[in-house]
């Protein structure tokens, strides 16, 4: 028992120590500007706008849940009007960004991975090092720098739907009136509300990019390594974000 805890040990600072390379190299990739900065908007769009719908969907519903789970617990209790208060706050400290976060780590780090995983195997990686082309600046940093700058881009979509929607709901099946749902939206608002979320989901857009991009570039075994790659990727993402989310709200909360 003693041995497979010390080699699970020596495994995990393995994996930091390379995932400490993988960003070191990464890092002396930025200056080759002219390699890397006409694939970002190509990535911009197959990251931020493709992936916007999915996000839009879980907002959507989020906030007429949202809605009715308030004013399930606020009935009686408190003024109604904190529906708005509830709704807004949420989407726009946690539920937005983590929620988004989630979702597109499946998307989109999933076929980051498979992509640079299939491009591994088949030794395309390998050809464009032959072609003096850096792997790093040519795949890796159009993509995280596209997640980068995209994923605040959809968290603020996926937090105005979620508003949106929690109000609507709020005006259909609640009895509350437009007034009262922006006086709780606005009673509580503080401009680090907003700040918050979209600063978190741009740090998770980074990290799913990386863990994409490492996974991928590190895949063996064929078709089945892509998969297990794809899976890894979600996994360690999903991981990942949540531990961010927690040390976020420590550090600037």
């Amino acid at each position: 028992m003693i041995t497979g805890i010390g080699r699970r040990a020596v495994a995990a600072v393995e994996a930091v120590g390379r995932l400490g390379h993988f960003v070191g190299d990464m890092t002396r990739a930025l200056p080759d500007v002219r390699t890397w900065g006409r694939l970002v908007a190509q990535q911009m769009r197959r990251i931020g706008v493709d992936s916007l719908p999915v996000a839009l969907f879980i907002a959507a519903f989020t906030g007429v849940v949202l809605a009715l789970q308030a004013s399930y617990t606020f009935t009686g209790a408190v003024p109604l009007y904190f529906v708005g208060t509830l709704v807004g706050k949420t989407m726009m400290l946690e539920l937005g960004p983590v929620l988004a976060g989630l979702a597109l780590a499946g998307r989109v780090g999933a076929s980051m991975a498979a992509e640079l995983g299939t491009m591994t195997i088949t030794e395309q990686v390998d050809a464009l090092e032959t072609l003096a082309y850096d792997p790093q600046s040519f795949l890796v940093v159009p993509r995280v720098v596209a997640a980068t700058a995209m994923f605040p881009v959809i968290v603020t979509f996926a937090v105005a739907t979620g508003i949106v929607t929690g109000w609507l709901t709020s005006l259909a099946l609640l009895e509350l009136s437009t007034a009262q749902f922006l006086k709780g939206l606005k009673i509580f608002y503080v401009f680090k509300d907003l700040w918050f979320g979209l600063f978190k989901s741009a740090t998770f857009g980074f990290t799913i990019a990386l863990v994409g991009c490492r996974v991928g570039l590190g895949t063996r075994g064929g078709a089945e390594g892509v998969g297990q790659s794809a899976m890894r990727a979600v996994v360690y993402s999903a991981v990942l974000i949540l531990m961010l989310d927690a040390f976020w709200a420590v550090v600037l909360l």
